[in-house]
């Protein structure tokens, strides 16, 4: 039904008979079963942009009559949209603090209680996310200061409990095989670690297509405040969070600004130019995609990854680990990885519906299906009984085909869908619940496949249990929870809104430190390295750096005093 003509509206011209043949008029609006659907999905997450392909269109065009037609957030589509006073029909933020507190002052979102339609079209968020809910209505108030509580969606990674934390993605993956002909090395820190890349390459100068090998591939299409990677190593390193342009200890609510001296940020921004002097990174990381990036790593042309999505899950096909070949973690031993605490409020990016759609019943459903059990594990795994299904005791396990898809994303997946499994990955980017929430359709178990039942049997090859054996680990996670690690709780905690004067100031430093931060990392002497790094200091300096930093530092304390609240109780 068309947001413009509610039910309401419905209900009065039916009964008052105003316009001449409504019944017949109303019954064409009122239903769009019997036609196919385009919705514009205007996601800030996406890499991609055009109709969505492969099974998971096919399962929504089964289930909904509907297409998506998926709206990447490139240079100027934000600001052309508002501008047109439409950002699509569904809309998928990529945090709740830059741009989404402009759409709600601007009226550009649908209020979900409008007509009932989160009652009726979204029975399961209502019932099963009230925290979520809760936490956006909130949110609404303190943008408009009070003024209004509209509920206009909720955040990713909804949890059902907040007494454990997330499973570990930042993983430390290695190629085993290799650390095993080694011998099994030793690895304290990252000089041990270097060390230990060196000899790796050395040990497979090549990967299957004959393409030399690099330590590591980077990619610059998630930098946002820093260089995402080298960011994301000192969270992989130390435990701390990203935080406005620096990062955040969650262990003591210290903020450490991203050019401090000896700071954690420079320090991993150097290791990164030292295995670069070694000829140790992927020349092209500066310019490719993700997508290239993950190409080399199926392709056996990295030997390490900190996180498990470009390491593990990309490299272990069936192909590789039957040649006795596997990536999986071995992190040095003083790191200290950070996990998320779970979070039934939800994460901060935000799934809602445009102000001027014409279906909002049906983008409710949609968004809705995503957020039931199936929904959410067909996101990750794909279509039920062809992928995955439920055993009798209501165990999850994967199909023949799910497994060989979920090790190798370019499996063809048939049955009557064309394409491989990665053509009908959802583009649209963002997840509903956490992949470690409880599934209440299973036997007791998460959406998190590494934990199934079904998948915590005996090691799947000798790789793997090579590895089991030595590390005394059945798993990944079992593996980190040996060690030390730093839990970052969840909390209610969004990022203030910036004003206009202070936006400015932070797109020309966060813009220099990306630019000199990657010409850093490609510095071909120590001298040239600091040089480069003193300037980039230097220039966001004279942009106005400590106004960024004075901003980041009350974050910080914001987000102490809600983790301590919760810590407390």
């Amino acid at each position: 039904m068309r947001k413009n003509f509610t039910k309401k509206a419905t209900s009065m011209l039916l009964a008052t008979s105003m316009i001449v043949g409504s019944t017949s008029f109303l019954a064409g609006c009122g239903s769009k079963k019997s036609e196919i659907v385009t919705l514009d999905v205007y996601s800030q997450l996406a890499n991609y942009s055009g109709v969505q392909t492969g099974w998971i269109a096919d399962i929504l065009k089964d289930k909904f009559k509907v297409k998506l037609n998926i709206i990447p957030d490139g240079d100027g589509v934000y600001e052309t949209r508002m501008e047109d006073g439409n950002l699509g029909d569904i809309v998928v933020w990529g945090n709740d603090s830059d741009k989404y507190p402009t759409a709600v002052k601007n009226g550009l979102l649908y209020d979900w209680n409008e007509d009932n339609i989160l009652k009726d079209y979204g029975p399961y968020i209502k019932k099963h996310m009230p925290d979520a809910i809760k936490k956006n209505q909130e949110l609404t108030s303190t943008i408009t200061n009070g003024a209004k509580d509209t509920l206009y969606g909720f955040g990713h990674n909804v949890a059902t409990s907040s007494e454990d934390h997330e499973s570990f993605f930042y993983t430390w993956d290695v190629r085993w095989d290799l650390y095993k002909k080694l011998g099994y090395p030793e690895v304290k820190n990252l000089d041990d670690f270097e060390t230990l890349m060196k000899n790796m390459v050395k040990e497979c100068p090549t990967d299957d297509s004959g393409n030399k090998t690099y330590a590591v591939s980077l990619w610059p299409d998630w930098d946002d405040a820093m260089v995402m990677y080298v960011k994301a190593t000192a969270t992989a390193y130390y435990g701390y969070d990203e935080l406005g342009c620096g990062l955040y200890d969650p262990q003591n609510g210290k903020f450490h600004d991203a050019l401090e001296k000896n700071g954690p940020y420079l320090q991993m921004l150097k290791f990164y130019n030292n295995l670069y002097q070694d000829g140790l990174i992927d020349p092209d990381s500066m310019t490719q995609t993700y997508d290239k990036m993950i190409e080399k790593v199926q392709n056996g042309g990295t030997m390490f990854s900190i996180f498990n999505y470009s390491g593990s899950l990309a490299y272990n096909k069936k192909a590789h680990t039957e040649a006795g070949k596997m990536m999986n973690c071995m992190k040095p031993s003083e790191a200290t990885p950070i996990v998320y605490g779970m979070n039934p409020q939800g994460g901060d990016r935000i799934w809602s519906i445009g102000a001027t759609t014409e279906y909002p019943e049906l983008c409710m459903e949609v968004i809705n299906y995503f957020c039931t059990p199936e929904g959410r594990l067909t996101m990750d795994y794909g279509p039920k009984g062809v992928c995955w299904d439920y055993d009798k005791e209501g165990n999850t396990y994967f199909t023949d085909l799910g497994k060989e898809c979920h090790n190798n994303k370019q499996t063809k997946i048939g049955n009557g869908h064309k394409g491989t499994f990665q053509d009908g990955t959802l583009q649209i980017v963002n997840t509903t619940w956490s992949v470690d929430a409880s599934n209440p359709d299973s036997n007791g178990e998460t959406y998190n496949s590494d934990n199934w039942k079904s998948n915590l049997s005996a090691a799947s090859s000798d790789i793997e249990k090579d590895w089991r054996d030595k590390t005394g680990a059945t798993g990944v996670n079992d593996y980190m929870e040996k060690s030390k690690y730093v839990v970052a709780p969840g909390t209610s905690y969004t990022k203030s809104e910036k004003s206009d004067e202070l936006k400015t100031t932070w797109s020309q430093v966060t813009d220099e430190i990306k630019n000199g931060s990657w010409k850093a990392i490609y510095a071909k002497t120590d001298a040239a390295y600091d040089k480069i790094v003193n300037s980039m200091i230097k220039k966001c300096e004279q942009y106005g750096y400590k106004e960024c930093v004075d901003w980041s530092t009350n974050e910080a304390n914001r987000r102490k005093s809600l983790e301590d609240a919760i810590t407390s109780k």
